[in-house]
Formats: structure tokens, C-alpha cells, sequence
């Protein structure tokens, strides 16, 4: 058995996945190498159309804020030593709900119509993961299983109930009649407007600060609450916690409410905040980027956060790239962004001994 690696916490949350990062983009470059185009030339687009202007700022952050919700909901369940890739069929219904509850209570006003939404969302994940949860908890049912099932499920349910039932009569789009206008959360830009400030028109809104505000949320949870330490037990050790009195099967079932509850606030984003109407595939897979983000974020919520810019770089960057040089398409940035995951994921530990190896060599030439 190889010795366990002696890594700062800082350099194992930050220092290791910034040089996955790295790595990971000087092999794309050779991709790019590859096809003949020029890596630098193709760096400075994404660069410069995510992050170079006020209107790719904005989008940058928009899709980020999608991120860190389900980076977030990976998290928490990680923590509980379960792996949730059902985050976008939990945003899915969570998209349900935020449209049966701000379609039918359309004579209420938008400081109340806004929380209810969001509240709506929250509870249909958090329903759509918990029987999952209660599967793995109670029935022994893998939570991977489940979970990936449960995605498809939504997916149907959503197609048939847009199609038959919630559809407004006079479209032929399978897709709600508009939300009420006051329950539309405001845009970024709108909000700066208000105090005399004008920046870029841009799909933000005011979810990204709901996104910060779950972020820190998550970080009491896990790392300053009882909860929280019951959660890492049970992910750490299931048979230490039931000899510390802490029931494994409950904190399980807790831990995938709360995961379910934080994918929804995808949903908040886009629907409430952007399209303002539910429709079909409005996830765009944004689910299954969070395993990635969560993994890459160490499941903490400040290296979430820290992944959620770095793909939202990639999504908004990535669309700009293939504009300015059409020989990287659409699908090289999905390449690109498969080879950060690799590099983050799969190779994660290579440069984790690589770096413990260096600290080791620090210590002992002070020693």
C-alpha cells in the first residue's frame, strides 16, 4: 500500500487543479496544433469573448451561475459518499414546478410570486432526488442506477406533460404560456440601470447572487454545522457513524433533498431569470458539467465557484472561438472541455503525487 500523500490543504484545493488546468490546456493547444490552427490566436478568442468585453462577461457569469447550482448539488451528495448524476432530471422538475406554481397563482404580486417560484423549484428537486435517496437509503438501490433512470424519466415526463397538458392551446410549440411578468427575476443589467449604472444588455440576472448566497449556505452546512459533520462521517465511514449514533439511511435521504433542492436553482436561472416560460431540454446538459465542476472544485464550494468561471469561460469563450475561427467548432470546445475533465479527474492523482512529492523535497532540504 503507498503511503498517504502529505499535501497543505491549500496546495490540494487549489494549487493541484490549476496545474490539471494547465496541463490540460497545453494539450488542447496541441489539438488545435493539430488542425492547424494557431493555439495562441485561438486562446486569445476565448479569452476575449468570455471575459474581454461587458456582454461576454455577462454571459460568462450566466452560465456560471447554472454551474455552481449543480456543482453544488454534486457536492453535498459527494460529501455523503453518493455520487448524484441525476442533476438534470432534478432541474427538470424543478422547472415543473416553478411553472405549476407561478402559472396558477398568477393574481399574487412579485415580491411574493419571486420567493414562491424559487421555493417551487426547490421542492420539486428536492422530491425528484429524494426517492433515489430513499432507494440507496432503504433498498440498497445504487444511487448511480437510480439516478441516471430517474434523468430519462423527467425527460419523458416533461415531453408529455408540455405536449398534452401545458401547452398553450393556440402554439404548436411544446412549451407554457409566459410567467406572469412580475415574477421574472431582473437582469443585471436592468438592476445597475436603476442606480444610474449602465453596463451591456446580457442573459445575467440577479440569480447569480442566489447562487453566492447557496454557496456560502453550503459551506455552513458541511464545515460549520452538526448536519454537515454527520454528512462527512456517514461519506467517510458508514459503519463509524452508526457506532456514533448517527443513522446513515437518514442522513443519505437528507443529503439527496438538499442535492435535489440545489439543482433546481438551474431551473430559477433559466427560466425565471431568462426564458420565463418552461421548455423542453432548457438543461442543455448544464446537469452533468456540474459532476465535473464539483470534482474539479474539490466539492468546496469556493473551488465550485472557481470551476463554474472556469467552464463558463469555456461555454461563452468556446462560442466566440468558433465564430472568429471555423475550423474549431463547437464540438472542439466540447473536446476541450473533456480534456480539463480528464485532466481533473482521471489524472488528478499523477499530479497530486507530483506536487506531494515536491513539498516532501521542500521539508527535508530545511530539515
Amino acid at each position: 500500500m503507498s503511503a498517504p500523500l502529505d499535501l497543505p490543504k491549500w496546495a490540494d484545493t487549489v494549487l493541484v487543479p490549476a496545474i490539471s488546468v494547465v496541463a490540460a490546456f497545453l494539450v488542447a493547444g496541441l489539438v488545435v496544433l493539430g488542425i492547424g490552427e494557431n493555439p495562441l490566436s485561438a486562446t486569445r478568442f476565448l479569452i476575449q469573448g468570455s471575459l474581454g468585453t461587458g456582454e461576454g462577461l455577462g454571459f460568462t457569469l450566466f452560465y456560471m451561475t447554472d454551474f455552481i447550482f449543480v456543482g453544488l448539488a454534486v457536492a453535498v451528495a459527494y460529501h455523503a459518499g453518493l455520487f448524484n448524476i441525476g442533476g438534470e432530471g432534478q432541474a427538470t422538475l424543478a422547472g415543473l414546478g416553478i411553472a405549476l406554481v407561478l402559472n396558477n397563482l398568477t393574481f399574487l404580486p412579485g415580491f411574493l410570486l419571486i420567493p414562491l417560484g424559487i421555493l417551487g423549484a426547490a421542492a420539486f428537486g428536492a422530491a425528484w432526488a429524494a426517492v433515489p435517496g430513499y432507494l440507496q437509503a432503504k433498498r440498497g438501490s445504487h444511487i448511480v442506477i437510480t439516478t441516471i433512470m430517474f434523468n430519462w424519466l423527467a425527460s419523458v415526463l416533461i415531453v408529455y406533460l408540455l405536449v398534452n397538458v401545458l401547452r398553450e392551446p393556440q402554439s404548436m410549440n411544446p412549451e407554457t404560456p409566459a410567467f406572469p411578468e412580475a415574477a421574472s427575476i431582473p437582469f443585471m443589467h436592468d438592476v445597475f440601470a436603476a442606480f444610474g449604472i449602465q453596463i451591456p444588455a446580457s442573459q445575467l440576472n440577479l440569480t447569480l447572487v442566489l447562487a453566492l448566497a447557496a454557496s456560502y449556505f453550503v459551506w455552513l452546512l458541511i464545515y460549520r454545522s452538526r448536519l454537515g459533520y454527520a454528512i462527512r462521517v456517514v461519506g467517510s465511514n458508514p459503519t463509524a457513524a452508526v457506532y456514533a449514533g448517527i443513522s446513515p439511511a437518514r442522513i443519505i435521504i437528507i443529503a439527496m433533498v438538499i442535492s435535489g433542492a440545489l439543482a433546481g436553482g438551474l431551473a430559477v436561472n433559466e427560466l425565471m431569470g431568462y426564458q420565463h416560460r418552461l421548455l423542453l431540454e432548457f438543461t442543455s446538459g448544464y446537469g452533468f458539467v456540474g459532476i465535473a465542476v464539483a470534482l474539479m472544485g474539490r466539492a468546496h464550494p469556493v473551488g465550485i465557484i472557481l470551476a463554474s468561471l472556469l467552464f463558463g469561460i469555456l461555454y461563452q469563450g468556446g462560442a466566440e472561438l468558433a465564430f472568429e475561427q471555423p475550423a474549431i467548432t463547437r464540438d472542439m470546445v466540447v473536446v476541450i472541455g473533456g480534456i480539463i475533465i480528464l485532466f481533473a479527474g482521471a489524472l488528478d492523482g499523477l499530479f497530486r503525487r507530483a506536487v506531494a512529492h515536491l513539498f516532501t523535497r521542500q521539508k527535508l532540504a530545511r530539515a
